[in-house]
This record gives structure tokens, sequence and C-alpha cells, in this order.
């Protein structure tokens, strides 16, 4: 669970604590490292941390409009975002991905980029949150070595040699954008069978030249902009190519978006079957997953505000 605290000074926080050992451990200090050592205007601030004893607390800036997955998976009209406040949100989650990957000190795979772990302010401006699973590495460095992580349905292809780079990120953005623009989750049971799995779904209408079709049904505005909306899946294609190399760099992403530069025409785009989430190291052998999320459990946020250390932004 996250909760809602004011600190003495009057600052709206949400507060998470984290409950366990083990891989709590390596949440927490991945989380503290990433986010307590950058800061961007589409990352959420991390306020504040508490390791004392058992205690593992995050206080993280107030995010009053919750996280993206409540908004558009909605089936009622009032409560869904219309074409450009969705087209504002794929813009700052691209800058903010473009600033993790380029331009901090050190480079930074957040691995676990999904609809819940983009987070909207009063305004609806986008934050990247939740870096537990994160991965930080040299600037001259371009792939990494390391465990399995992220949530099924979002895996890139190549996560099955468990050698990756930021283009997963840039997978990840793409199944986040095609939800955005269709207005379902990448699995949703509700659908017929052959309409499941949204990325098959995507490929077939794509085939048919009938894209248009899954444009969400239940957003007036988006259907009002289906021409737009169709461009944006082309953007989305781009960045779900199967083989990593030929998907655009989060930069890219920045300037298409700006209309500075086009969506590459010649794709090689390939359905894959879903990687099952499993740890694949260095050496081959299998351990547990961290998998998709920490589990979260109920605080005293009176004890919190007397515990939080401050962090500077140093990046």
């Amino acid at each position: 669970m996250v909760f809602h605290g004011t600190l003495s000074d009057g600052t709206k926080v949400a507060v998470k604590r984290l409950n366990g050992f083990g891989h709590v451990k390596k949440s927490f200090l991945a989380e503290v490292e990433t986010i307590g050592n950058i800061h961007h205007v589409n990352l959420v601030r991390l306020v504040g941390f508490c390791a004392e004893k058992s205690y593992r607390l995050l206080v993280y800036e107030y995010m009053s409009n919750g996280s993206m997955d409540k908004w558009i998976f909605q089936r009622h009209q009032e409560l869904t975002l219309g074409w450009q406040s969705r087209k504002k949100i794929i813009m700052d989650i691209a800058k903010g991905l473009t600033y993790l990957h380029e331009e901090c000190r050190q480079k930074t795979f957040h691995l676990d980029i999904k609809p819940q772990n983009i987070l909207l302010d009063e305004h609806f401006n986008a934050k990247i949150s939740n870096f537990g699973l994160s991965k930080l590495i040299d600037k001259d460095q371009s792939q990494v070595v390391t465990m399995m992580k992220g949530t099924p349905g979002y895996l890139a292809p190549e996560w099955l040699s468990s050698i990756i780079t930021e283009k997963v990120d840039v997978y990840n953005f793409g199944v986040a954008v095609l939800e955005m623009l269709c207005g379902q989750k990448i699995l949703d049971r509700s659908q017929p069978e052959e309409d499941m799995y949204l990325l098959s779904l995507f490929k077939r209408k794509e085939k048919e030249e009938k894209l248009l079709d899954i444009v969400d049904k239940y957003n007036d505005d988006m259907q009002i902009h289906r021409a737009e909306v169709g461009e944006m899946m082309g953007v989305a294609m781009w960045c779900l190519q199967s083989d990593f190399s030929r998907r655009p760099s989060m930069s890219v992403v920045v300037k298409v978006l700006e209309g500075f530069v086009d969506v590459e025409n010649n794709l090689h785009y390939n359905i894959t079957t879903p990687v099952v989430p499993r740890a694949i190291t260095a050496t081959g052998h299998q351990e547990d997953a961290i998998g998709d999320a920490t589990p979260l459990f109920p605080s005293a946020l009176s004890g919190v505000r007397t515990k939080v250390m401050k962090v500077d932004s140093n990046v």
C-alpha cells in the first residue's frame, strides 16, 4: 500500500513501506540509489527515506491523480483521458526515459515501465516512478547481464538471453503507448480469446490494415482523433520491434513526437511468444526473480515525519 501523509512543513507526500527481506532490501537500495541522486521534471521526486531497524520507508512527492492505469482502462467516459492529454503523457514518459538513458551521470535502465508506474499530478503531467528494479551502469557501457525482472507482458524478447540494453525500456514504452491508444491492458481476460493478448491483436489488425479498429472505443475524443492516434501507433510499432537494435533511442522518439523526425518505414516487427519471468544469470543458474512489484503494507505516518532524511539531488 501507498499512504498519503503530510510533513511538518505542510508538504503532502506519498509514503511506501516495504516489508520483508532479501528482494525487498535490494528493491529499497535500488530505488534510493537511483532516484535519490537524479532530478527531472518527468521523474517522481524522492523527498526522503527511512532505514531504521526493520523499517524501510520511501517518501515521495504526492501525485494527486494517481497512476495512469486508473485513467486509461476506464469504461466510463467522464473518467477517461482525451487524446491531447494522452499525447502529452506519452511525451512526458519519453522525455523522462531520455534523461535516464542519456543525460544522467550514470546510464539508468528502469526495467519496469508500465501504466501503473506512471504517476499523474494535479495537471496530468506524467512522472516515472518505482525504481525498485532499475539498473545503473557506467556511461561507456552499452549492455549488462542481469537477472530477468519486470512484469509479464511487458518483457522484451532479449530477456531470454539475459543481456539487456536501454532498448528494454524502449520496448516497455511501446507496450505502454499501445495500451494508452487502445484503452486495453496488455493481457485482458475480459476480451474474446483471440483478442485477449493486445500485441497479437495489434499484429493481426496491422496485417488486415484495420489498426484504427482498436483505438479506444470507450472514449469519444480518441475516436474523433483516430487519424492522429493511428500515426502514434506507428511510433509504438517502431519501439516494439523484436530486434532491439532496430528500435529507436528514446531521444529519437522525442524528436519524432516533436515532429522533427519521421518514423522509420521499413519496420521488422514480429510478435514473439510472451516472455515468462524467470531469473537468468551470467552463469546460467536460475534464481527467484524479483517479480512485478514489491508488496507494501500499512504504516504509521506519524513515525515517518520524525524519521525522514532529506536526499540531495546532485545530477
